[in-house]
């Protein structure tokens, strides 16, 4: 009951901690491991923090593979929950330009190599796109939410936006779509108390190959990755 109550607390001081540790690593000289490894730690302190069960299934994702992955949201917990099961992905994942704002953790997201995208300025999105794009292309996994804003109504996905279809498209990667339940349930957006009862669940869609689509039918993209997701979502949901 304790962790219920107090989680958010305990959470924030697990951030502060684990975003200053992040900014004293340099990733001018340190090893892909060494620059990924506080972040993974975050996310695995946050899933034990919360004290949720997870049932994956991943398919035939590779462990150590390159791709973006295309996920639905509902709950900041979302966030470490990937960190959890990608670990050997190198996820980065395409944030809004507020978290980037909030003291320490913000400066922490970009030191780490977290895309910040700026939806009120045009010019400053599609230079995000292409920064996101050159990421990928590094060797990061780009992480998408193309519904742009955590889901509170947990029956459907929220509609997709194009951004994310553009990332997807222009990297040349395998797009693995990913969907998620419960974490709505367990702490929805706004909610401060946890119930750590409901099983999160995890499943990832086939991979598909970003050149069945051309970059002027990224709508079409979308649209199909959403139908897709939609489905496999209430499918999942229907496990409870």
């Amino acid at each position: 009951m304790l962790r219920r109550v107090f989680f958010v607390l305990l959470l924030w001081l697990v951030t502060v901690y684990y975003s200053y540790k992040m900014m004293r690593v340099d990733p001018e000289t340190c090893t892909p491991e060494e620059y990924d490894h506080w972040g993974l730690k975050w996310g695995e302190a946050a899933v034990n923090l919360a004290g949720i069960d997870i049932e994956a299934d991943l398919g035939n994702v590779d462990p150590n593979g390159h791709y973006v992955f295309i996920v639905n949201h509902q709950s900041n917990l979302d966030i470490p929950v990937l960190f959890e099961l990608l670990k050997g992905n190198r996820i980065r994942f395409v944030a809004k330009k507020s978290l980037f704002d909030i003291p320490i953790y913000g400066k922490a997201l970009a030191h780490a190599g977290h895309i910040c995208i700026d939806r009120e300025n045009r010019r400053s999105a599609m230079k995000s796109l292409g920064e996101a794009v050159e990421k990928a292309k590094s060797g990061f996994s780009p992480v998408i939410f193309p519904e742009g804003t955590r889901n509170t109504s947990l029956d459907e996905l929220m509609e997709f936006k194009v951004g994310g279809m553009i990332i997807a498209l222009k990297s040349g990667l395998p797009v693995v779509p990913i969907v998620i339940t419960n974490t709505g349930r367990v702490m929805g957006k706004g909610q401060f108390v946890i119930d750590n009862r409901p099983v999160v669940r995890v499943k990832a869609l086939p991979a598909i190959d970003p050149s069945e689509y051309s970059l002027k039918e990224r709508e079409k993209f979308k649209d199909d990755l959403y139908a897709m997701m939609n489905e496999a979502y209430k499918e999942l949901l229907a496990k409870g």
